[in-house]
């Protein structure tokens, strides 16, 4: 697990207990200069020839000691074994607040470790035994009753209680830093999984449109060049026309492509000769119809109800009218593909209110058989892309008589989400 920056300093290190030793047998050395320096301020602690001197440098070491090798790991046994140095030590008498020190870093140490809550019961022997040493000190000085137990307890809340109240506010601090942290590390990850999926949806409709203008175009062009191919020998002013005509429609792919280019852009284009950049709308499909017949396939265009006025008051929004268009685009080549010679009706019905309705549907290929397998191509996944971003109804299958069906129903004045159904074999 990756630690965060505020995880990375808590760890302790060797030279704070090392801080610590050297401060606390200053500390006691201090005392008792100053102690043989004036008789008279009456301190009550050994010197520096007694026995109990350095036996309290001793416990002095092997608090520091502890707190070196187990605050890391092992908090609470660093902390027992701390506080157990404070009744050892209890011949300093007036000097036991050497002993406190380590007592103090170790509290902090360990409520930083762990919650406080976890601690309770290692808290309460800690401070018994400052307590119980710091009275037998006490007492050892010649004070009896209360005082003595009064001064026990003052000073392990003194050695205890402060620490672990410091404690708990940096550590709740540093929980809500590592809290911010991770809710900023949250709504990074966030960012990113936006981006990410914005990114997709754009190299989708990217993907749907250079599909549906390449298709379109190369159907038809794939159809006039076989016709070129079969009149070059026989009819070679049919193959001439057939010539311009795949060079008509190269040119208009090539525009169209163009087209889709600068409206990908972020940036303003200046209008080239070949005229401005505009959407495709329902009026479109009439161009399409026109293009299909020139290039000798047997399609017609029925309009049944007010589509024109539909689609100029705005009741069908700009991509859904563009989404149309593409349907009956893809339609028509998937027609010239999958049935060629085949007759192909569109239709457009706006009788019923609140909807229209595009529908566009091929007989069978010319002599009853169709191409042979082929593998699935992504023409109808973008009608069905398409039909969900515009809240539109796809219905798409094979007819009575063999041919082939596709209907699309798109709501006017607003969208009704419809669903999406199949009834055969995609192509």
């Amino acid at each position: 697990m990756t630690e965060s920056p505020a995880q990375h300093h808590r760890r302790p290190t060797d030279v704070v207990p090392a801080v610590v030793w050297v401060l606390s047998v200053g500390l006691l050395a201090a005392s008792v200069v100053v102690s043989e320096a004036d008789p008279e301020a009456a301190l009550v602690l050994p010197g520096f020839g007694d026995a109990a001197w350095w036996w309290s440098a001793v416990v002095l070491t092997l608090q520091a000691v502890a707190l070196a090798v187990w605050s890391s790991g092992r908090p609470r046994a660093a902390l027992l074994a701390v506080a157990a140095g404070v009744p050892a030590g209890f011949v300093l008498g007036d000097a036991m607040g050497v002993l406190l020190l380590a007592v103090m870093v170790a509290t902090y140490r360990a409520v930083l470790a762990r919650p406080a809550g976890r601690l309770a019961t290692t808290l309460v022997a800690a401070a018994a035994l400052v307590a119980g040493g710091v009275a037998a000190a006490t007492a050892r000085n010649g004070a009896e009753g209360w005082t003595v137990v009064v001064a026990g307890l003052l000073q392990a809340l003194a050695a205890v209680g402060l620490p672990l109240v410091l404690a708990s506010v940096v550590g709740s601090r540093r929980d809500a830093v590592d809290a911010l942290a991770r809710t900023a590390q949250a709504q990074h990850r966030e960012r990113d999984a936006l981006v990410q999926v914005a990114v997709e949806r754009e190299r989708t409709a990217m993907a749907r449109e250079l599909h549906d203008i390449a298709a379109h175009h190369l159907s038809g062009i794939a159809v006039m060049t076989g016709a070129i191919g079969r009149q070059i020998d026989v009819d070679p002013e049919g193959a001439k026309v057939a010539v311009a005509q795949v060079r008509e429609q190269s040119t208009a792919m090539l525009r169209d492509l163009r087209n889709l280019v600068v409206l990908l852009r972020d940036v303003d284009v200046p209008v080239e000769p070949g005229g401005p950049v505009r959407m495709e709308t329902l009026a479109g499909i009439g161009d399409l119809v026109a293009g299909a017949q020139a290039a000798g396939a047997d399609v017609s265009l029925e309009t049944v109800g007010p589509v024109a006025d539909v689609a100029a008051s705005g009741g069908v929004g700009p991509l859904a009218q563009l989404a149309a268009y593409r349907v009956v685009q893809e339609a028509l080549a998937n027609a010239a593909r999958h049935a060629p010679g085949a007759p192909c009706s569109v239709r457009l019905d706006a009788q019923e209110e609140g909807r229209l309705e595009v529908v566009v549907r091929n007989r069978p290929p010319v002599g009853g058989a169709a191409r042979g397998p082929h593998d699935p191509g992504y023409g109808l996944v973008g009608m069905q892309e398409r039909a969900e971003l515009t809240g539109a109804t796809l219905r798409f299958g094979p007819t009575l008589e063999g041919g082939w069906q596709v209907v699309l129903s798109v709501p006017v004045g607003g969208p009704a989400p419809g669903p999406t159904t199949s009834e055969g074999q995609g192509r």
